[in-house]
């Protein structure tokens, strides 16, 4: 029986850097988020989310992405 295939994702690559001048390569947004002109927001929106969820895993503070 041949098997179904599997729903893929895609996703979009950021680097960011944050205001302590610490830099983060590679990190994965849907792409289906991203859209029209305001990609970026959106793409900022998704990266901060993932922070705030690491943060609180890992007890750290949460680190504000560079504006820019």
């Amino acid at each position: 029986m041949a098997r179904k295939p599997a729903m893929r994702v895609e996703f979009t690559l950021f680097d960011v850097v944050y205001e302590d001048g610490s830099l983060r390569s590679n990190r994965r947004v849907p792409s289906d988020v991203l859209g029209g002109l305001d990609g970026d927001a959106a793409a900022r929106a998704v990266i901060e989310e993932q922070d705030r969820i690491i943060a609180e895993k890992s007890g750290t503070r949460y680190r504000f992405p560079r504006n820019g």
